[in-house]
Order: structure tokens, then C-alpha cells, then sequence
């Protein structure tokens, strides 16, 4: 009586297991795939872009303002919705193909000095 049923004993059945394993996949995951992949981007790009049309600081920039008035909203959505795509997975893609660390921060080094060409100081 001091120990439990052979039942009890058992180890846990495979559908116990089952969350562990999906959590670690998730884990696993590109940024992307957990994001859920474009059918949640786009319609967060959708507002971040309507949010970023009425933006008093960015539209400071007479190139963006410029840039605005040449390019429709609805290509600059589905071309920014594109780049999350494209990037949130594109470091997990650097890693399979064993890009080196190094180059990784210079490719993220580059995009990220294009920030002084798009936002202008308060």
C-alpha cells in the first residue's frame, strides 16, 4: 500500500507529452512562424502604416513627405509587409546556412545606419 498502482507508475502518455514538444517547437520557430506567419503581418503592417501616414515627426522629413505624395499607401503596406516577412525569418535562415555571427551584425549594422535617411531628429 506504500507504493502506488502499476497504473500510476506508468510513464505519462504521449498526449501529456505532446505540449512539452509543441512548446519547444514553438520556441524553435522563426520570429516569423510565431508571429503566425503573413496573415497576422499584414494586418499589422496595414495599421502601423496607417498610424505612420499621420505621423507629424516622420512626415518632418520633406524625402518621406515627398515620397508620400509619389507613392500610393497601399504599395508602401505591401512592400513593408514583404521586408517583416522577408526578415523575420531571415535570421533563422543566416543560422541554417551557418552565416558567422560577425557578418550577421554587419548585415544588421547596415540596414540599421539607414535610420538617419528616414527619421529626423526631434
Amino acid at each position: 500500500a506504500a507504493c502506488a498502482p502499476a497504473e500510476e507508475q506508468a510513464e505519462p502518455a504521449a498526449e501529456e507529452a505532446a505540449p512539452t514538444e509543441a512548446a519547444q517547437a514553438q520556441e524553435e520557430a522563426s520570429l516569423y512562424v510565431r508571429l503566425g506567419g503573413i496573415m497576422n503581418i499584414a494586418p499589422v503592417v496595414d495599421d502601423f502604416i496607417e498610424r505612420l501616414l499621420v505621423n507629424d515627426a516622420i512626415n518632418a522629413n520633406e524625402r518621406v513627405k515627398a515620397s508620400r505624395e509619389r507613392v500610393p499607401a497601399s504599395y508602401l503596406k505591401y512592400h513593408v509587409t514583404a521586408l517583416v516577412c522577408q526578415v523575420t525569418g531571415f535570421l533563422a535562415t543566416m543560422n541554417e546556412f551557418g552565416v558567422p555571427e560577425r557578418e550577421q551584425q554587419e548585415l544588421v549594422a547596415i540596414v540599421e545606419s539607414t535610420k538617419v535617411d528616414i527619421v529626423v531628429p526631434e
